[in-house]
């Protein structure tokens, strides 16, 4: 076995100190780290903007579709 040194001094009481507060977490959960971490990942634009833009406009773009072909069909029946 190795022998056991002290250390004595400013600097080990310093370490002592902050060697409680390494372990010391703001969040209660992982779950918790998660959110914030993609909440924070957002706010920076990491992400991208307007991941689901294309699937709106394609929606929009059918809706419109659809409604004109209901009013080509309506028009012609009458």
């Amino acid at each position: 076995m190795w022998p056991r040194r002290s250390q004595s001094g400013p600097d080990a009481h310093a370490l002592q100190a902050c060697a409680g507060l390494a372990l010391a977490c703001t969040y209660s959960s992982s779950d918790e780290y998660e959110a914030e971490l993609i909440r924070a990942r957002r706010s920076a634009g990491v992400y991208g903007p307007g991941r689901h833009r294309p699937l709106v406009l394609a929606v929009v773009a059918a809706v419109i579709a659809l409604a004109a072909v209901a009013l080509l069909a309506t028009t012609l029946a009458n």
